[in-house]
């Protein structure tokens, strides 16, 4: 297990989004019992967390990925399966037009949805996938300007959608915050549909948290 967390964090990562990085801010206790209101949790997930990525000059935005979804925490080496999902199988991204606290906060909340769903502790809802919607309850930087209330998961098509490790793949899910009217029209058309418009109009792959409705 500390090869494969070795290789994601210390080959995998650098080599797709770059060297200069800060964290890892990993999930406390209280992100399960206040947030999400569960009495009980497996001390593991408090390994797990996220990195800020400087920009690069490829890259203009500031990037942040969680880490730790992809650990093999419940299978020996010799249960690796390359062509299986590694333990909850994705690892979720976001980038932002500047330094953006709020993205870690945001993403270590979905980070422990995610982990909390894979673990049946939200009934039957699926695990987060593309093309899911979420609502954020609140201004995505905490700010009452910003229109951004909402974030969309989408399949990457600028850095490998895909990743593979010893222990077995995972899936990148890039998350980028949309508006009420961005969201509502995701649900009717799809949100590959919505992907498509922002795409065109600036608003992905980088959330900027002062943007205006495309729609």
């Amino acid at each position: 297990m500390e090869s494969v967390w070795e290789y994601r964090e210390e080959v995998l990562y650098p080599r797709l989004f770059g060297e200069r990085r800060t964290g890892i801010y990993v999930l406390d206790i209280e992100i399960f019992t206040e947030a999400f209101g569960q009495a009980t949790l497996d001390p593991c997930w408090l390994h797990l967390g996220v990195f800020e990525f400087e920009p690069t000059a490829e890259r203009g935005s500031w990037l942040y990925v969680t880490s730790g979804a992809s650990t093999p925490w419940d299978s020996e080496p010799s249960e690796y399966d390359q062509d299986d999902y590694s333990w909850l199988g994705v690892e979720l991204v976001m980038e932002t037009s500047e330094k953006s606290p709020w993205a870690i906060s945001i993403l270590r909340r979905l980070l422990a949805f995610h982990v909390l769903i894979c673990h049946d502790r939200f009934g039957d809802a699926p695990p987060l996938d593309y093309g899911h919607r979420i609502p954020l309850g609140r201004p995505i930087d905490g700010s009452e300007s910003s229109e951004l209330r909402h974030v969309v998961l989408a399949e990457p098509t600028h850095y490998p959608a895909t990743a593979q490790l010893d222990s077995g793949k995972f899936d990148f899910l890039h998350a980028v915050g949309v508006t009420e009217a961005e969201r509502d029209y995701a649900k009717a058309h799809s949100t590959e549909a919505l992907i498509d418009i922002l795409a065109a109009k600036g608003g992905f792959p980088v959330t900027d948290p002062h943007r205006t409705s495309v729609l």
